[in-house]
């Protein structure tokens, strides 16, 4: 994907050098938005071929909707993070069942888990600390919703990317 991204950000640099920005950042938007294309759509063909494409793409909607207000944990290069967030997305979705008690239970966890580390964003993130409230709020709604719609893949979903949360590793003061 990289690749493919420096060749259009070269090509868009190319045909229209004085108003574009630099192929380094065009080439770092650009791979976010192949990554991101490419999970989706390999989301998509392996929920059509399992017969859960509904379930699939619910759960990949509803991962990253979380994932966008609480950030989280980030993998260490893009293919992982492709590879990792495809099979979360497909297998998940399709080989896991909540019963309702279960579905409780999850719901409850993603919420305290929500409430206890969110938001963690990236430390590239360039959010400014003075709005970490309001995304924590939008991120216990979130989750809230789902004590509503009592969907086993949204609530695998949060449960999932609200792992992502919590920090792991202790942060380094600088």
């Amino acid at each position: 994907m990289n690749s493919l991204a420096n060749r259009i950000a070269v090509s868009i640099k190319e045909a229209n050098p004085e108003e574009t920005h630099s192929v380094e950042v065009m080439e770092y938007s650009l791979g976010i938005i192949l990554n991101t294309l490419l999970i989706i759509v390999c989301t998509a063909i392996i929920g059509l071929f399992l017969g859960h494409f509904a379930e699939c793409t619910a759960f990949l909607f509803c991962f990253c909707i979380l994932r966008l207000s609480s950030g989280g944990f980030h993998l260490k290069t893009a293919l992982a993070c492709n590879i990792v967030t495809t099979l979360l997305s497909t297998i998940l979705p399709t080989f896991v069942t909540l019963s309702t008690s279960a579905l409780w239970i999850a719901n409850i966890l993603s919420l305290i888990i929500i409430i206890t580390f969110a938001p963690n964003p990236d430390k590239n993130a360039r959010i400014p600390a003075s709005i970490y409230p309001l995304l924590k709020l939008v991120s216990i709604a979130i989750v809230l919703s789902n004590f509503f719609l009592h969907s086993a893949v949204i609530g695998l979903a949060f449960l999932i990317q609200s792992l992502t949360v919590i920090p792991w590793t202790r942060r380094r003061t600088q």
